[in-house]
């Protein structure tokens, strides 16, 4: 059901469902540029088999849906795979501390109550698509990368980040020569956290883990290239979202009515994102935060490379990225999560604005900018003086700052997701 001339990037799908990871799976389902090798779950947003409930879920719906609506079987290539998607079980909990959950905005079992609500995708029985295998998705993930070709694949974690150091922990080296590259939905930089003040969920919920991947003082025999890990903070996926107005224009006229969607996919994201609608509202906002859905789409723009200066030398159009130099603050009572960016190596740290994503691209863009009110400023070592002294090889790591933009990726999400063309509201 793909272009067979189309180069696929193969991916393991790491992630916590949670509404918009559904909807991310969803949308790696509808990319005929991907081929997901394997569907890692975790705890995070709900408990993990809840977390595998809702990919099960996921699977029987599209195929309901396939059954009464077969022409848009085109729609979904990753649900015809030659060789079967793995679901596999990954870590209850994090490497170190509380278990922390977001059922608070994704309801008990990850999809708003949905059980409850809607018993007909309570339903039982394993999806045929799908490959079920006993072994943890550490260990899945592990084989994968001892069978493929080395580089070529991506690992995109939209869940707390406690697998993929698993997976470092166990063998370091196989993941730091063969992983091609992670795409991370993680962090804070400049921007308020969505658990707390100062903390994204992800990073919040296992920031030993986070910190262990991406900071200096990384604790593996053979610590993860970062030129290979593309961080996309809450700074780049906050703009985008999709707004309940247009979703009920464009994909269901019947949202948050009694009448239900005929088209199965279709009911089932409106039967989740009914709830998650009630909440945002308690807000003042009146739309869904696409954060893991960005994730996916990066990937589709970003493959593994054998040369890890890409990031660097090959210009994605749309798409910026810059390097950032930050720890992640693990005990903290206040800040446990928090991404502590160090400023002093940062040109921008007295620069005006409330966006430091967009002052970061106009730096790069013209490789200077002078801040129109400097406080008074300490004397600080220089960067290159700072790794020095430290013996530090830690060179920062590649945060994305742009994108095509949340209209691109609104047409793309409803054209592939649910075989719509955007319309304005």
């Amino acid at each position: 059901m793909t272009d067979s001339n189309l180069k696929r990037t193969p991916v393991i799908f790491d992630t916590d469902p949670g509404v918009d990871d559904i909807i991310a799976l969803l949308f790696a389902l509808a990319s005929p540029e991907l081929e997901v090798l394997a569907i890692i779950v975790s705890y995070g947003n709900t408990d993990v088999d809840s977390a595998y409930s809702n990919v099960l879920k996921t699977y029987r719906v599209i195929q309901r849906h396939l059954d009464l609506y077969p022409e848009d079987a085109v729609r979904y290539p990753n649900f015809f795979n030659t060789i079967k998607t793995i679901v596999c079980r990954g870590s209850e909990g994090p490497l170190q501390g509380a278990l922390h959950s977001a059922s608070y905005f994704h309801g008990r079992d990850g999809l708003g109550g949905i059980n409850r609500r809607h018993p007909e995708f309570d339903v039982t029985g394993n999806p045929e698509q799908l490959q079920y295998v006993d072994e943890s998705g550490i260990d899945v993930a592990l084989k994968l990368l001892r069978e493929r070709e080395a580089r070529s694949i991506t690992h995109i974690a939209v869940g707390p980040l406690t697998n993929l150091a698993r997976m470092m922990q166990k063998d370091s080296a196989l993941v730091s020569a063969k992983m091609g590259r992670v795409i991370c939905m993680g962090g804070a930089l400049d921007v308020p956290g969505n658990t707390s003040p100062v903390a994204e969920f992800n990073f919040f919920a296992d920031p030993f883990a986070a910190r262990d991947i991406l900071s200096s003082k990384t604790p593996y025999d053979f610590p993860f290239p970062l030129e290979r890990f593309l961080l996309l903070p809450l700074d780049i996926t906050t703009p985008h979202q999709l707004p309940f107005s247009l979703y009920q224009k464009n994909v269901d006229s019947g949202f948050e009515s009694s009448n239900a969607s005929a088209k199965p996919v279709t009911h089932f994201t409106s039967s989740f994102l009914t709830h998650t609608r009630h909440f945002m509202n308690q807000y003042e906002s009146d739309a869904m935060e696409l954060h893991d859905i960005v994730a996916v789409w990066c990937a589709i723009f970003f493959p593994p490379f054998s040369n890890d200066s890409y990031m660097v030398t090959n210009n994605v159009p749309g798409w910026k990225a810059i390097k950032r130099h930050f720890d992640i603050e693990c005990t903290g009572d206040l800040t446990r999560g928090m991404v502590v960016v160090e400023r002093r190596k940062d040109k921008t740290a007295y620069a005006p604005g409330a966006n430091r994503a967009k002052v970061q691209a106009q730096l790069e863009k013209f490789s200077d900018l002078e801040s129109v009110a400097l406080p008074a400023q300490v004397e600080v070592q220089s960067a290159a003086q700072m790794d020095k002294d430290t013996g530090n090889k830690y060179h920062g790591v590649w945060c994305v700052t742009e994108t095509p933009g949340p209209e691109t990726l609104l047409e793309i999400l409803l054209e592939r997701v649910w075989g719509v063309h955007k319309q304005a509201v």
